[in-house]
C-alpha cells in the first residue's frame, strides 16, 4: 500500500519521547514526501514541535474522542511506540489501515494492532533508541542503526530567547546541572554536586545553573542547601516551561544529569552533555545513555551493588563510584576547548 501519513504515539516521559524521534528522520528518508504526525502528552509537545522531521504534533489531552479524530483523519499507519489501551482501541474502532504495536506479553495490542511486533525491552541489551526501530518491521524495514548513527538523525531547530540569552551572557562558560530525575533513574549524590560546584568555583567566568522542577528545587533547598548558596551557582528550578528549558539548554555551554529527560534533550540538541549512570542492566548507558554528537556517558559500576537491586532506590554505590574529580576533569576539557575556540575568534 502507498503510505502518505504516519502517526507515532509516545505518551510517556520526555526522555522516552526524545529517544523515539530518530524514527521520524529515518522514515522521512525511506518514504520521501510522507507526512509524520506525533502524538504525545501536552507537556512534551513544545519540544517535539522543535523537531523539523515532525510535521504535526497532537496533544493527547486534546483528544476528547480519539476514535472520531482517527476516523476523520487521513492516517494510513499508526505506530504505538508505547502501550496506550485507549488509543489502540480507538484506532481499531476507526479502522486505521495499519496499526503497529508491541504484542509481547500484551494481549491488548495483540487484539487491537493488526501489524504486531514482538520484542522485550526490559531484558534487552540494546539501547532504547535502537529498540524503537523494531516498530518499522511491518513496513518492510528490518534495520537497527548503530548507536553512532543516531545523533545524525536528530533535527532540532531551537529558537533563541533574548531573556534567557541575557541571563547567560555575563559568563564565559555556563554549565547546567540537573541533580534530580523525577524518580525515573538513579541519581548522583547531592553532596557530589556540592563538591563539583565548589571546585568549579575556581574557574574564572564559569557559572553553574541548577535546573529542575519547583518540587525538585525545594528538595535541594531542604537536603542540599549548601549547593544553592554557593556564589558561583544560580538556582532556576521551577522557573522555566519545558520549551524555555529547551532554549536555555541549547544556549548554554554544557549539561550534567543522570538518566532523565533534560539529559536526552541536551544530547539530542547537540549540546555538550555528560550522563551519569549506574551499572544495572536495565539502567546502564548501553540501554539509556545520552546520544548526541557531543554527549558522553560516565559509568563506574560495582560488581555487587545492592542499591541497583532496589527498584525505587534514589541512588546507589555505582553512582557514588563516579567521583566528582572524574566529572570535573570532563568539564574542564569542555572549558579548555571553548577557551581555545573563543581565543581563535577573538572573544574575550
Amino acid at each position: 500500500m502507498a503510505i502518505s501519513h504516519i502517526l507515532i504515539c509516545r505518551t510517556d516521559n520526555i526522555g522516552d519521547v526524545i529517544l523515539t524521534l530518530p524514527l521520524t528522520a529515518y522514515i522521512k528518508q525511506r518514504f520521501p514526501g510522507v507526512k509524520i504526525s506525533f502524538l504525545c502528552r501536552a507537556y512534551a509537545a513544545s519540544v517535539v514541535r522543535y523537531c523539523s522531521t515532525v510535521d504535526a504534533v497532537i496533544e493527547m489531552e486534546s483528544l476528547v474522542d480519539p476514535a472520531a479524530y482517527f476516523a476523520e483523519s487521513d492516517i494510513d499507519v499508526i505506530l504505538f511506540a508505547q502501550l496506550d489501551k485507549r488509543l489502540a482501541a480507538a484506532a481499531h474502532k476507526a479502522r486505521i489501515p495499519v496499526r503497529i504495536g508491541n504484542a509481547y506479553r500484551t494481549w491488548f495490542n495483540w487484539w487491537h494492532c493488526n501489524r504486531p511486533v514482538h520484542f522485550t525491552r526490559g531484558g534487552s541489551d540494546s539501547h532504547e533508541a535502537q529498540l524503537n526501530f523494531k516498530y518499522l518491521r511491518p513496513l518492510g524495514i528490518d534495520y537497527i542503526p548503530e548507536l553512532a548513527a543516531i545523533p545524525a538523525m536528530y533535527h532540532f531547530k531551537i529558537p533563541h530567547d533574548p531573556v534567557l540569552d541575557q541571563m547567560l551572557r555575563p559568563y564565559r562558560f555556563n554549565l547546567i546541572i540537573h541533580p534530580k530525575s523525577n524518580g525515573h533513574g538513579r541519581e548522583w549524590p547531592s553532596d557530589y554536586f556540592v563538591q563539583l560546584a565548589k571546585s568549579l568555583g575556581k574557574q574564572r567566568d564559569l557559572h553553574v545553573w541548577v535546573t529542575g522542577s519547583a518540587a525538585e528545587g525545594q528538595w535541594l533547598a531542604d537536603n542540599a542547601p549548601e549547593l544553592l548558596q554557593l556564589p558561583n551557582v544560580s538556582n532556576v528550578c521551577g522557573k522555566f516551561t519545558l520549551a524555555e528549558l529547551a532554549c536555555f539548554i541549547h544556549a548554554a555551554d554544557g549539561l550534567i544529569a543522570s538518566g532523565t529527560g533534560p539529559l536526552h534533550m541536551s544530547a539530542a540538541f547537540g549540546q555538550r552533555t555528560i550522563g551519569l549512570f549506574p551499572g544495572a542492566r536495565s539502567m546502564h548507558p548501553g540501554r539509556w545513555g545520552a546520544l548526541g554528537i557531543r554527549a558522553r556517558s560516565l559509568c563506574q559500576p560495582i560488581v555487587d551493588c545492592n542499591g541497583c537491586k532496589i527498584k525505587h532506590a534514589l541512588t546507589c554505590d555505582c553512582m557514588r563510584n563516579i567521583s566528582p574529580d572524574l566529572v570535573e576533569r570532563n568539564v574542564l576539557e569542555w572549558v579548555d576547548q571553548k577557551r581555545t575556540v573563543d581565543d581563535q575568534v577573538g572573544i574575550k
